[in-house]
């Protein structure tokens, strides 16, 4: 049976205190665009404490709860049915209607849940669950109540009209976009990066990202590859500016010039000068990455602070204390695991030492850089101003 309206659930924005408003406004917002994608004229509206998505006569329930599935700050999206309020005898008519099409042949335990939003009803919230009890057990004998653990928890809201539901879908929860502020998100072909991205996501910021590509060292398949996974994280995150960076000649550079044990640590250094670059100019309030501490060489604690020297925003490592199993394990959730394990190189694997070091000191590294001359900085900056910008929905 179709139904036309959702009751959306939120957690967290409930403790928001005078600001609630601002989250609400921007859970709404978050909604609209992830509604805007499929076909019909969803109107999503804030009623007294509430949040409803109100539905065309035809759509897709599907696609509908799918596409809120993916919005950050939702906890439950509950199926309603509306009801004009008619009075009492017509209320309980209506909610044992509901009862026998959507749960036939009842036999397990209920609650009745109450809320009397229209304080002008004549009869309190106890008083009508108690009675629409009794009017359930009537249609269905096998039935019984059990208030404390309960299989069934029907719910039935008194406003302008009635609105039944007995079904809360889990939502994705988190915050909304947009209520902490933007970062900048290293995506790399990996595991990693994405489930990062989509951990900062979760926590209301809204993310761009910065991919270095090393042709011909790195195919467009690889490339497209990063796009996918962008794409794949923006279900979640909303639009991802992603800027693809041409990093082949600095990297050639770098291996050229430097030891090669330290290879890894300095083009990390420049990769992430680089993205603080576009980070800065999109106005982010620090960078992302996908580090696991002890994952791989450039993963130690020694390296993670030889490559946060040359940072003045902050860097943020959401997946820094998981295992790969954990991490794993949400890229699943959100799929992108088969996208990230299809097998094209990227650049931090294409140039990587055989014996890279584990323990960098920053004073050696510093003095390999100062080897690098003036040619890194003219190198820096073709591949600033040659950065292609991909926009993902």
């Amino acid at each position: 049976m179709l139904v036309h309206a959702f009751l959306i659930k939120y957690a967290e924005i409930a403790l928001k205190g005078k600001n609630r408003y601002r989250f609400e406004d921007a859970l709404v917002h978050q909604m609209e665009i992830a509604l805007s994608k499929i076909e019909g004229d969803f109107e999503v509206k804030k009623e007294q404490g509430r949040v409803y998505v109100f539905c065309p006569e035809n759509y897709d329930y599907d696609e509908a709860v799918d596409a809120l599935q993916h919005v950050f700050g939702i906890v439950g999206i509950c199926p309603v049915m509306i009801y004009e309020e008619q009075g009492f005898e017509k209320l309980a008519e209506d909610v044992v209607s509901y009862m026998k099409q959507w749960h036939p042949d009842f036999n397990g335990t209920f609650k009745v849940w109450t809320r009397r939003a229209k304080k002008s009803y004549p009869i309190s919230s106890m008083e009508v669950s108690a009675e629409l009890g009794g009017r359930i057990l009537d249609a269905f004998p096998e039935a019984s109540v059990d208030v404390h653990h309960p299989e069934l928890d029907l719910s039935v809201e008194i406003r302008d009209k009635i609105y039944v539901y007995s079904q809360t879908i889990p939502g994705a929860g988190g915050m909304p976009i947009g209520t902490n502020g933007k970062a900048m998100l290293l995506l790399s072909g990996g595991i990693d990066s994405p489930v990062a991205g989509y951990m900062i996501a979760k926590r209301g910021v809204k993310i761009d990202a910065v991919y270095f590509h090393a042709p011909p060292y790195t195919s467009e398949r690889a490339k497209q590859k990063v796009v996918d996974l962008a794409r794949l994280v923006a279900k979640y995150s909303g639009p991802i500016r992603l800027h693809v960076v041409n990093f082949t000649d600095i990297q050639l550079y770098i291996y050229d010039q430097c030891p090669h044990d330290e290879l890894t640590i300095i083009m990390r250094r420049y990769m992430m000068r680089i993205a603080e670059h576009f980070a800065k100019k999109d106005r982010c309030l620090g960078l992302i990455t996908g580090e696991s501490i002890g994952q791989v060489a450039s993963q130690t604690l020694q390296s993670l602070a030889s490559t946060n020297e040359v940072c003045t925003l902050p860097v943020y490592r959401p997946v820094i204390g998981f295992d790969k199993e954990e991490i794993v394990r949400i890229s699943r959730k959100i799929d992108t695991f088969e996208t990230s394990i299809q097998p094209f190189e990227d650049c931090c694997t294409i140039f990587v030492a055989k014996h890279p070091v584990t323990k960098p000191n920053l004073k050696v590294i510093r003095r390999s850089e100062q080897k690098l001359s003036e040619k890194i900085d003219e190198l820096m900056e073709t591949a600033l101003d040659t950065t292609e910008i991909i926009e993902i929905q």
